[in-house]
């Protein structure tokens, strides 16, 4: 099939992967600064996700996706490495208008990798896994807010996710545009147009996990302070 054995196929399917991961980091980014406004809102809507089957069947989805972007990018890498053959090795000046994320996307990405891997740890295995094993923690499974509020009490925790913000920007904005560009919906007239949105949309979306990160580190007692619920259903 031409979509797994094509250089083409693979770069559609990674792009398509990756606008889909955009997609859900926006939604999770929206997410995470409801906590900073309210914590009993935010705790809402950690309960109705957590291990209610459609979050357990969008979980999968999410990861197998997150699988295929890792592993697509591995491919195609290695397909460019093998494709310049010794040059690999030359010392050359780097090309005019190339920008600095899009030569350093495989570092990029294994930091990211390895920051996932800590967010996992942090808030997935002590929350949706905790709810769907039935362990007990520290904190209620379902208690988000409190999970964000230990985490960030610790400055290392600050720093390390600092880092990985940092690395998924940079990511974002090569690969927003790159996308557009690989399914076709950037044209001469639209390149640039979707390098300027790429560069918005990744800058918006990391400040509102910034701003959650510093929110807690800094101002622990102040976040979450609103007392209302942001859905009528809301857990009492």
């Amino acid at each position: 099939m031409w979509l797994f054995n094509s250089s083409i196929g693979r770069k559609l399917v990674m792009s398509v992967s990756g606008i889909a991961l955009v997609l859900f980091i926006t939604f999770h980014g929206c997410m995470n600064v409801v906590a900073l406004i309210s914590k009993d809102a935010y705790n809402t809507i950690c309960a109705l996700l957590g291990s209610n089957w459609y979050a357990i069947a969008a979980t999968m989805g999410l990861a197998l996706l997150v699988l295929v972007h890792i592993v697509y990018a591995f491919i195609l890498n290695f397909q460019n490495r093998k494709a310049r053959g010794n040059n690999k090795y030359a010392v050359t000046a780097k090309p005019d208008k190339v920008e600095w994320a899009s030569q350093n996307m495989l570092v990029l990405g294994i930091i990211i990798v390895i920051g996932l891997l800590l967010h996992l740890k942090d808030f997935w295995c002590n929350m949706m896994w905790a709810e769907i094993i039935g362990a007990e923690g520290q904190f209620e499974p379902t208690d988000g807010f409190e999970w964000i509020k230990y985490t960030f009490s610790n400055p290392v925790f600050v720093v390390l996710y600092i880092i990985w913000l940092l690395a998924i920007w940079f990511h974002l904005t090569h690969g927003i545009w790159s996308s557009m560009q690989t399914i076709g919906a950037s044209g001469h007239i639209w390149f640039n147009r979707w390098k300027c949105i790429g560069q918005i949309w990744a800058t918006v979306v990391m400040l509102m996990f910034l701003i959650v990160v510093l929110g807690f580190a800094f101002f622990p007692d102040c976040v979450g302070q609103c007392d209302f619920k942001l859905l009528p259903f809301a857990v009492k």
